[in-house]
């Protein structure tokens, strides 16, 4: 086996037969995915697209062990699974490192596996860059109508062979933007941060697309009165009983025997 440099990573059989091409088996850390605690993980399923000699099995090794295997069998494929970190957030991602040879052959059992699509070019191979455009046809055709959105990347892979390249880095810009999908360019010789990017910014993506369809919950509103606050701009003190000036008023009714009624007013009052 690769001796793994993350110990969240989950070896499938085939990684084991995959190991004995590419040396002396080697002692990894191996985690049963029975004995994950039972937590709210996220899952992406990310399909790993392009022609033969692109780099895509590279790739993901580079991902998943930090290694660089420069050979492997295009004929074998396989789905890897690891327990990353993206935005402190943990995340259960899948990886198929599918196997077609020219481009895409019964692409359904990647297309309606994927929630994610890395599409694979070698830069010092027009060929394999030109295979792309079917691959982003293809997942055009089978995602179109379908109300949620798949994220799709456009990789420009073995940017190590700059002095070799064939396709310019507009060329991948360009192609990407005609099919609105993300564009990077990495070297899985050379880079694992970039690599790692690539692979974190897909599983990003699919959380915004699942967050972005999430059933809307009712708002519920609570309605309640204002208090009226007197602010000391419009508040007016009125003059209280004890300040005010006292008015006494006699009748003038000079027939009455009775005792003339008496009257207090407050000032500035008129009587009628």
């Amino acid at each position: 086996m690769f001796e793994e440099n993350k110990s969240d990573v989950c070896i499938s059989p085939f990684r084991q037969r995959m190991s004995s091409m590419f040396g002396k088996s080697r002692s990894c850390s191996v985690v049963n995915l029975s004995t994950i605690p039972d937590r709210d993980l996220n899952e992406c399923n990310i399909a790993m697209l392009g022609c033969r000699g692109s780099g895509k099995s590279a790739l993901t090794v580079k991902f998943l062990t930090k290694r660089f295997i420069s050979e492997y069998d295009p004929n074998l494929e396989d789905t890897y699974t690891s327990e990353e970190i993206v935005d402190q957030q943990p995340v259960l991602l899948k990886v198929m490192d599918t196997a077609d040879q020219d481009g895409p052959v019964n692409c359904e059992r990647y297309l309606n596996w994927a929630s994610a699509f890395i599409v694979v070019y070698s830069i010092e191979n027009r060929r394999s860059f030109e295979a792309c455009r079917l691959y982003l046809d293809t997942v055009s055709i089978h995602t179109k109508g379908v109300q949620q959105e798949f994220p799709v990347i456009l990789l420009g892979n073995k940017l190590d062979m700059e002095r070799y390249r064939q396709v310019s880095k507009s060329d991948g810009l360009s192609l990407a933007s005609k099919y609105g999908c993300l564009f990077y360019e990495v070297s899985a010789c050379l880079d694992f941060d970039s690599v790692q990017r690539v692979f974190h910014e897909a599983a990003r993506e699919v959380r915004r697309e699942t967050e972005r369809n999430l059933p809307v919950r009712p708002l519920f509103i609570s309605e309640e009165k204002a208090v009226v606050s007197l602010s000391s701009a419009n508040y007016k003190e009125l003059p209280s009983v004890a300040q005010a000036k006292v008015i006494t008023v006699k009748s003038s009714r000079a027939q009455s025997k009775r005792r003339a009624p008496t009257l207090t007013l407050l000032k500035g009052f008129k009587i009628f």
